[in-house]
Formats: C-alpha cells, structure tokens, sequence
C-alpha cells in the first residue's frame, strides 16, 4: 500500500442524513469462510473485581471453564456442536472437574450421552465477525477467519465479568495422524492459577517424531509472584497418539508438576504448521507452531487474539489485571509494526479499541524477544504463524495468523480490510468514528490523482464519491488505489456501510464498526509511526532537535476524536471563534504517565483535523517517549514525542504492548459471572493447578 505524499495534516456541510434511512446491518458475505468440521478449545476466566477474603487481592480467578470438541459451520451462519466437551477447575480443589458432555454441562444434569448445541455466526467479507457464546447466554466471540481458515477471538463485549480466547481450526481430510506431528515446533502454554501470583506461562520446544515419540519435553516459564525468577519441568519418553484427528499427550501424572499432569489435547491446522490445545480437565491454553528452516517472510497483514494477565502490581497494591483481546497488526518489511486490539478488561466499564506502535528486527530466523512489548515469539510456517508467552510480570499468550489475500471482485473495488485511519494507519479493526479522516485503499477507485483545491472540501473529486450510510462523504484526495475522506459527523449508526462510486460504477460495500472515538495521531513523516506531528505554541514543530519541555504544553494534530460542538459543516475549516470541543472526554499521557488536557477538539481553520494541547508531566525524563491519546472506548500510543532535559521520576515507566493494553481502570459495571458450574461446588476461589 502507498501513502499519500506529504503530511496531511499540514495540507489540509454537514450532511442532511436521509429521514428515511435505515440502521444498517451487519456484513455476512463471508459467513461461507466458516464451513465444515472444525475443532475448538475456548478457555473461559471468570475474574474478581473486588478484593478475595482469603488473598486480600483484586483480580483472583474465581471460575475457568474450558469448552472444546467438534464444531459444524453450514456456511449459511449457523453451527452445532455436536461433541463438545466442558471441564475446567472445581473451587477449592487442585483437580479439575470431570469432563462432561456441553449440553449436559449447561443444562447442569448429570448425564453421559449429551445433545447437540446450535447457536449463529455472522462473518464479513474481511474475515472478521462473531458467533454465539457457546457458554455464556447472551454473549457473543469476536474475531477473524485467517488465511488458513482458523478462526480466533475473544468475547470482548461482555455482559459479565470474565476473559476468554476461542480458537478453532478446519478438521483436515484425511483426518490428522501420528506422522502429521513430526519435526520441530516451538509451543507457548497458558496456566492461569486461582490466584496470579500461582498463575504461569511457558515457551519450550518438542520434536515428536511422527511416530508416536516425543522424547524428552524441558518446559520452561514464569509464574505470578516468581518476577524474573523463571520455573521449569522436565519428562522423558513422553508418547502421543492421534484419536478421531486429535493428538493425545500424555505426560506423568504428579501433584507437583509445574505445567503439565496427565494429558493435553492438541488440535492441528490443516497443514500441520499451527496447533492448540489443553488438557481435558483443565483450563490451559497451548499454542504451537512448527519450526522454520531459514529466513522468515514475517509481514503484511495479521489476525491475532490473546490472554494477558498482568502482574506487575501484585506485590505492591495486592491488584492483578486480567484481559482478551482480538485485532489485527500490519508488519513491515523493514520491522514496523501497526496494531489495534479490542480488548476487554473487567476493570474497564467498557472494551476499548487499542491502537499502537511496535517494531521487531528482520530478518526473524525462528524466535525473537521483544523486550519493549514484553513477549517472546516464534515465527513459523513461512511466516503464516506468530505464537507468544508473556514475560514476567506480564504473563500471557498471543497467536497471530496471516491475514487472506483479496481479489478484485469488480472493475472497482474497495478492499474488505482497506479503510484505515488516516494519522495512524491503524488496521481496520479499529473502526471509525464520525468526523474521522480516514484513508481507503482497493482498485480502480478513481481514473487519476486529484487533491481538492478548496475548502470545504467537496464529495464529489474526479469523478469519485464515496457514500457512507448512503450519504456523500468529503473527499480530499483521490487516485486509483488510495482515497482520503472525512466521515459524516452526524452518522447516528453502529455500523458504517462504505462504497466507492467511481464515474458512476459503484464498488462492492464494506461494513465498518462505529466508535465514539478512534484516535490516531498524524506523524513526521507521515504513515502512523514516528515523531507527532505536534507543535510548541510558537509554531515550531517538536522534534528531536526542538524537543518538548517537562512542564510545557504543545499542540498536537490527530484524527479520529469524534463529534464535536458546535457542530462545523463536514469537509469545512472550522473558525477560530467559537472553538468546537470535543463531546467525548479525551485523556492523554507520556508513557503512561498521565499529562493534562487543556483542549481538545476541532482545529480551527484546518479542514477535518482535531487538535489537542497537552502539558508534558514535569516529571518526564529526556528523550523519546510514546504519546498516549484515549478516549472513552479507544485508545493509541503509536506516536512519539521528544521531551528535553527533565527530571528523573520513579514514576516514568518505557510502554509495552502488554502495558498498553491494562488501560487505566473505570469502575466495573459487569456482572459477577454466573455460577459456571450450576449447582457443583465451584463458585469459589480457585486453587493452583500445580
């Protein structure tokens, strides 16, 4: 994808929205992307908001469930669960429950022989959409359908307090075997204990040997209250089978094995490159992914979905956070990376759509560690698969799978995954918002390059239109595989219904979620990453060389801070009197530090731009530092600020992805879980597995 030249901020009627329009309704043109036999594993986590009796500390796990077996898409958005399977840990207890059959698990019956559970699904033609909480009445899976049909996500928007991760893999045909698992793999395990400070992560390696083998297994990981203290379990002549095209691990069964006692389930892609899994009576996770041979063509598009548990306040204010997550990334050739999670933390009143920056050094070989995102990776299948363990005190687990290719269906075309915000470049999963500018990228969308040459801005540019909800957008700049917009800030919908109309031939239409706020601050030089694009209050942009000063307040240009007021008519240069404020409260922060708030809205005379001044917390040390924005369901620190001479605080922290995604709590306004395991003895405080 090219960007537009220049950096837009420096270059740069509100719309009667028809009486009669309709709320639009979800995309479900890819619903056929799920179809067939699948295998799933969900790991639920019912999390304590308040302070455990017994620990004294906020975030204990009071539930876990795992639910897994067999799934059938019918390709229409509608699926039945057949063999499933639910376990998870008895309160009070080191041993899981029984494995019982799903339909009798929620029923709360004691029976052997269960029925099939059914629910719906609904995909776009991106890949991304959700199904039925197969658990949870009422709730439903976000995620996305990869390249290799694997299907990950997590129920962000939640009516009860829990995290989750669902994954779930196409059923090969024919159906997996003993030689299917052969060669090397590096694997990440999941081991959330009822307290954190008993809850672990792994990163090890196994070479079975396609008959049956595994040989020795070393395990390696951290736990809750073991900082950088690391544990470790070792067995040998460990064995496998395959049942049905599922793998069965079994290790030696003990009271004091730090990770695994008795078996694991292993669940394969179709290729044999990616597995997932856990134990039959347990809550694990584990991620694995088979080893390369050579350099790695790690980059493009991902899809990925995750469990962070973050410890690092443990010890000190008895406070652990737990989260899930779902999103996508963009990995560049040369090492950047742009993300966007949505993630769901119960200490969050609401899911927040995480935008940010991260880097990584290519060539990747197999394995990296990424010590500003506090995880180490493995990269694997070409490329296709990235799997990772939290390190402490962020224990955690990720997998991130390459997204599909689109082809053009039509001489114009919108990509499914082509509407970005048009500071930060964040990945479609973040959304829009109204009055955003946001960038479209396809085919054939307009005959040449044509920037508007007035404000306002007009909605119709060489040809083009862009309609939003059925309404005309402002464009500013157009060309054949890239236009600018600014979105209708009057849109009172969800969703956004997107369409490119070039010389009167429409495109296909992309369905887009609608935020509050979808913050992205524009960069020098453009493109998301980099210094902001911000400015000292005589003008002067802030940069390396004319740093920021601790104490001072700039002016920073971003996008994407939602409806504003009084309103200014879309595509027009708003006046310099009356200011127009933004509706939603903005927040802002240096390195997480928190940094006030002076303004934030409309930039005056700049077409389709906010502005907000923050002051630097006078406690900034020099240097570069991550310029948080947050709004009140989103939340970016993709770019940089450079700060001059300032005093050394204790308080400065360097972000991490991990980090970045334990946003500063709200209070709570979800359910308790309800009791997962009806009338059994299970709603208490749950005990270590290990």
């Amino acid at each position: 994808m090219t960007r537009t030249a220049g950096i837009v901020w420096l270059l740069c009627t509100a719309s009667a929205w028809p009486l009669a329009a309709q709320s639009p309704v979800f995309d479900t043109s890819g619903n056929h992307l799920l179809n067939g036999t699948y295998y799933f594993r969900q790991v639920i986590y019912g999390i304590s908001t308040s302070a455990d009796t017994s620990t004294g500390i906020t975030g204990d796990i009071s539930q876990a469930i795992a639910v897994y077996g067999s799934i059938t898409f019918d390709g229409n958005g509608n699926y039945t669960i057949a063999g499933g399977t639910a376990g998870g840990l008895v309160a009070d207890s080191t041993s899981g429950a029984a494995p019982v059959p799903l339909s009798c698990y929620l029923a709360n019956t004691s029976c052997t022989s269960g029925t099939a559970v059914s629910g719906t699904y609904s995909i776009s033609a991106s890949g991304y959409g959700f199904l039925a909480s197969p658990v949870v009445t009422g709730d439903s899976i976000s995620g996305l359908v990869s390249a290799n049909g694997i299907f990950i996500g997590s129920s962000t928007e939640t009516n009860f307090s829990y995290s989750d991760m669902f994954v779930a893999a196409p059923l090969a045909s024919p159906q997996p075997a003993n030689s299917t698992f052969q060669g090397p793999y590096t694997v990440t395990g999941f081991f959330p204990g009822g307290s954190p400070a008993n809850s672990a992560d792994a990163f090890f390696q196994v070479n079975p040997d396609g008959n049956g083998n595994l040989g020795t297994v070393n395990v390696t990981g951290y736990y809750g209250a073991g900082g950088s203290t690391t544990i470790s379990q070792s067995n040998s002549n460990i064995k496998y089978f395959f049942s049905n095209g599922a793998a069965v691990v079994t290790f030696p069964t003990s009271s004091t094995a730090n990770f695994f006692s008795g078996q694991e389930y292993l669940y394969f892609s179709p290729d044999g490159n990616f597995f997932f899994g856990g134990a039959p009576n347990g809550y694990d996770m584990l991620l694995g992914v088979r080893n390369p041979t050579g350099n790695l063509n790690f980059g493009g598009l991902y899809y990925e979905a995750g469990l962070d548990q973050d410890v690092s306040q443990l010890m000190s204010s008895a406070f652990a956070n737990f989260d899930g997550y779902y999103g996508s990334l963009n990995a560049t050739s040369s090492g950047d990376i742009v993300a966007n999670d949505h993630v769901s933390s119960v200490f969050n009143s609401t899911a927040i759509s995480s935008s940010y920056a991260d880097s990584f050094t290519p060539p990747i070989m197999a394995t990296y560690t990424d010590n500003s995102s506090s995880f180490q990776y493995a990269v694997g299948a070409g490329g296709a698969v990235r799997i990772g363990q939290g390190i402490s005190p962020f224990l955690g687990i990720t997998a991130a799978l390459q997204a599909p290719t689109f082809s053009p269906a039509g001489s114009v075309y919108l990509d499914p995954t082509g509407v970005v915000n048009a500071a930060s470049f964040s990945p479609f999963t973040a959304g829009i918002s109204n009055g955003e500018f946001i960038t479209l990228f396809g085919t054939n969308l307009a005959s040449g390059t044509v920037v508007a040459s007035n404000v306002p801005y007009p909605t119709t540019l060489g040809g083009v239109q862009v309609m939003i909800n059925g309404v005309a957008a402002p464009i500013y700049y157009v060309s054949p595989g890239q236009l600018a917009v600014i979105t209708p800030s009057s849109n009172p919908f969800a969703l956004a219904q997107i369409q490119v109309i070039n010389n009167n031939v429409a495109s296909n239409t992309v369905t887009m979620t609608v935020n509050k706020t979808t913050p992205g601050v524009y960069t020098i030089p453009s493109g998301g990453i980099g210094n902001a694009a911000a400015v000292h209050t005589s003008g002067q942009i802030v940069s390396s060389l004319n740093p920021a000063a601790p104490g001072e307040t700039i002016e920073v240009f971003l996008t994407g801070l939602g409806v504003a007021y009084p309103p200014v008519a879309d595509g027009a240069a708003p006046p310099i009197s009356p200011l127009s404020p933004t509706v939603n409260a903005i927040t802002a922060g240096v390195d997480g530090t928190s940094a006030t708030v002076l303004f934030a809205g409309l930039a005056p005379l700049l077409a389709g731009l906010y502005q907000v001044n923050v002051t630097i917390p006078s406690t900034t040390t020099s240097g570069d530092h991550t310029l948080d924005i947050g709004g009140p369901d989103s939340y970016a620190a993709q770019a940089r600020i450079s700060v001059g001479t300032g005093i050394a605080s204790s308080s400065v922290r360097q972000p991490s992805a991990s980090a970045r995604r334990q946003l500063p709590r709200t209070p709570a306004v979800k359910k308790p879980l309800p009791c997962l395991f009806g009338n059994k003895p299970g709603c208490g405080p749950l005990q270590s597995p290990r």
